[in-house]
């Protein structure tokens, strides 16, 4: 391994969250079926946005909110990711520096391709109802990585939403050779099952090839992957394929499997859940800031586990407590 100063670097899509509280009675009238996730086109934000509530604006992306919670450890982090050179792409940028991760990807200068954004919509059950308009995520070309700044990474940690575009996808593929050359690992998140449905033989053929040393999936993602329904039968399948294999259960906790190692962690107990978005963002920030520490597989899953449930506490994806500090007195 190359001598490294970021411990992990994350490519994903760069979106910009709109947060807003939402009754059932507004969902039913806007036509949005509760806790789904769809992706709309310009038109449609536009319209969606008008008809919301009061919102925050915070900078997001399942991969941004990991990195985000990494620094928020005391981690070094960065994170590459394509906006538009617009007022959203500003409060990105803006945003994901002042939580101290490194953001040097070059705006894009077109703007008939506006910066991404995702409408999420919060009911009083703490459901999440995603409304995503990629815009300029999706168009993140492989010359807009700084290939020493992949070099320096520790860890490469990549989004399975954003393997979708050829853009993108032809970048993380470049990111994992650049990685590898290097001798540094690389850590993938599976996403979202609808993301398996389209990218299932591309992602078993990533595995297969030893290009993934970490892989981060939920109980869904994982039978869904390897087509299995029985969990522990698909955890077997996909361990043997992999060096770390790490899942995540919801209430019932998250396990990380390590050659014949199999460690366990139950969930950490949150006295009220408001929202659950972020919730396997923080997760893997957690996980990933331990690893990357040297920390063994317990305590980098009881990481994970803390800040999974300080997140789910309060709305929004990026954690509002000292995580550091919660991390270290939970430990303790």
């Amino acid at each position: 391994m190359t001598d490294t100063r970021l411990d992990v670097l994350a490519i994903g899509n760069a979106i910009v969250d709109v947060i807003a509280t939402a009754n059932d009675d507004f969902l039913t009238r806007e036509g949005l079926p509760k806790g789904s996730m769809r992706l709309i086109d310009a038109d449609e934000a536009t319209r969606l946005y008008d008809h919301m509530g009061p919102a925050r604006e915070i900078s997001g992306g399942s991969a941004a909110n990991s990195v985000a919670g990494i620094a928020m450890l005391g981690g070094t982090a960065g994170f590459v990711g394509q906006v538009a050179d617009d007022q959203l792409g500003a409060v990105f940028a803006h945003d994901i520096r002042a939580t101290g991760v490194e953001f040097t990807t070059p705006a894009r200068a077109q703007s008939d391709v506006p910066t991404a954004r995702c409408l999420i919509l919060v009911t009083p059950d703490a459901q999440r109802t995603m409304n995503t308009f990629l815009g300029a995520a999706q168009y993140l070309p492989p010359q807009a990585l700084d290939e020493d700044q992949v070099r320096s990474a520790a860890i490469l940690y990549l989004e399975g939403y954003l393997w979708d575009p050829a853009e993108p996808r032809a970048a993380m593929e470049r990111a994992i050779e650049i990685s590898k050359a290097a001798g540094n690992r690389v850590a993938f998140t599976l996403s979202d099952a609808f993301c398996i449905e389209r990218h299932r033989d591309g992602f078993n053929r990533l595995i297969d090839d030893g290009r993934i040393d970490i892989l981060f999936a939920n109980e869904v993602e994982i039978k869904s992957l390897t087509q299995l329904e029985d969990f522990d039968a698909a955890v077997a399948q996909l361990a043997a394929r992999l060096p770390l294999l790490v899942v995540t259960r919801g209430e019932h906790g998250a396990l990380a499997v390590e050659g014949r190692q199999r460690v366990e962690v139950a969930a950490e107990p949150v006295d009220k859940v408001v929202d659950t978005t972020g919730a396997g963002d923080l997760f893997a920030a957690g996980f990933l800031a331990g690893i990357s520490r040297g920390r063994p597989l317990q305590e980098s899953l009881r990481m994970g586990a803390i800040a999974a449930a300080e997140v789910i506490s309060h709305y929004g994806a990026r954690p509002e407590a000292d995580l550091k500090a919660l991390v270290a007195k939970k430990l303790a």
